[in-house]
């Protein structure tokens, strides 16, 4: 059994108990909760009564300081975003430390690491867990020279359980929400080790926590990362869920694993060059495919996947496919949402917390830019799909079975929001991709489109993704002299 009073008196990644979910809307409750939060994430050591009576600038520090930190206007007040923000699932080390790493510590001093598995939760099946663990280690080993070996007896550098409540290693789970998991700096003994609050209900989709998603985070910790400022970061404190099969290990966290680890230097093998102008066989042809992002522009269709996007110049005209870094260099792959605000001839590109402004063809000079610019909480890490509706003069933004109405003369959020997509979209859940044809809305999810009726304000008609793309004729071309504008 590992030696847990040595380490844990080296170790500064923890959990404490803490409130999860306690009763809003009181600023006496607000206050206590803000107080144990700042305790047990940003070393508060006065309580509120002492605060008071000296004027409340410990309070008021700490305030700022977890504001700033999370990337919030700097009030130090209790605020509405301050207490939204307070009331996310998060990881449980504390958001204290030093260039982002461990206060002292430069790692592992190997590069060949062992994991074991020590229990399983009984929200999942085996099989699962395992993959999302393996999945989850995946994330560092593809970006550094680190590898990942499970074993299955003995004693191994990394050790993942399950646990509830007082788990052995003095610093308990809260019960289900607040805090769900929690990792330990690189070092002997406990050091490594990464712990799973059993009362959270873990899953391999959105429902629930995402498994993969939390691992990936805690063995950034097992790995020695502090977490990260950037919202956009797999190291950030919060919780969101990605989808897995969509997740990309953002910049700022390889850039803080390479620091302590270095590159991954894989072996070139010989390979014939692929021509950048020829994209490989557009796979929209495929009954079962699914759209990163659509918008329109100027009068086209644009359909987004991975690296490469479709581009339906007219109803008869023949279908081009493109490297997206061909025609814009400065935007990334895997987009997450596009629109086209027609009366000010913009488009708008989101990824993570940032978007792009095309006008035209050409990215504006001042992007990209944050979307917590367009009034977003701070709690919103993602756009999934984004529309601007014509009629209305509303754009609409999409996050997970939420959405916003945004008012482009105003350019502010409208009240009220989020709403439920369901309320005010009948039939629909959730929506991954979205444009405005005519008088009607086109909202895909997965495989599948459903055309909206503006004015009726109900789905019309269930189409396949590609039902605007002839597959029979579509043409490779990435030659930017072919856009005549």
């Amino acid at each position: 059994m590992k030696n847990f009073l040595l380490v844990l008196l080296l170790s500064v990644a923890y959990c404490s108990a803490f409130p999860a979910e306690p009763p809003k809307g009181n600023e006496k409750n607000d206050a206590k909760f803000a107080e144990e939060y700042l305790k047990r994430y940003y070393n508060l050591k006065i309580d509120i009564r002492q605060s008071r009576m000296k004027g409340g600038s410990p309070l008021i520090q700490k305030i700022k300081e977890m504001q700033q930190f999370l990337g919030l206007k700097v009030t130090g007040t209790l605020d509405s975003d301050t207490m939204e923000m307070m009331h996310q699932s998060r990881c449980g080390v504390t958001d204290v430390g030093e260039f982002n790493i461990f206060p002292g510590n430069k790692g592992w001093n190997k590069r060949d690491l062992t994991y074991r598995i020590l229990n399983y939760t009984p929200d999942m099946p085996q099989s699962e867990v395992d993959q999302a663990i393996q999945r989850a280690f995946k994330v560092w080993s593809d970006v550094t020279p680190l590898t990942f070996t499970r074993i299955f007896e003995g004693i191994s550098d990394i050790e993942i359980s399950f646990a509830a409540q007082v788990h052995n290693d003095f610093y308990p789970f809260d019960g289900p929400h607040g805090t769900l998991a929690h990792a330990f700096a690189p070092s002997t003994g406990i050091g490594g080790d990464a712990h799973f609050d059993e009362d959270e209900t873990w899953t391999s989709g959105s429902n629930g926590y995402n498994l993969f998603i939390v691992a990936a985070h805690e063995f950034g910790h097992s790995l020695g990362l502090y977490h990260s400022t950037d919202p956009s970061a797999l190291m950030y404190p919060t919780y969101h869920f990605v989808e897995p099969s969509e997740f990309r290990l953002p910049e700022d966290d390889v850039n803080g694993i390479q620091s302590l680890y270095g590159a991954r230097i894989t072996p070139v093998e010989p390979t014939v060059p692929e021509k950048p102008s020829e994209p490989s066989t557009p796979s929209s042809c495929l009954p079962n495919t699914s759209f990163d992002a659509v918008t329109t522009l100027r009068g086209e269709i644009l359909f987004f996947k991975e690296k490469t996007f479709w581009r339906q110049i007219s109803s008869n005209s023949e279908v081009e496919h493109h490297l997206i870094n061909t025609f814009w260099p400065s935007l990334p792959n895997n987009i997450h949402a596009a629109y086209e605000y027609q009366d000010g001839d913009q488009v708008r590109i989101f990824k993570g917390v940032k978007y792009w402004t095309l006008r035209g063809f050409e990215i504006t000079a001042d992007s990209p830019k944050s979307i917590y610019d367009l009034g977003f909480p701070r709690t919103v890490r993602r756009i999934d799909a984004a529309v601007y509706d014509t009629i209305s003069k509303k754009t609409y933004f999409f996050v997970n079975d939420n959405y916003w109405s945004y008012d482009e003369k105003k350019q502010t959020m409208d009240s009220g929001f989020p709403k439920k997509i369901i309320d005010n979209f009948p039939g629909l859940t959730k929506i991954g991709a979205a444009f405005q044809k005519d008088k009607f809305l086109y909202f895909f999810d997965g495989h599948r489109q459903y055309e909206f009726s503006i004015a009726q304000k109900r789905v019309t008609r269930l189409l396949k993704n590609n039902s605007w793309i002839k597959c029979a004729s579509i043409k490779a071309n990435n030659l930017r002299k072919r856009f005549r504008y």
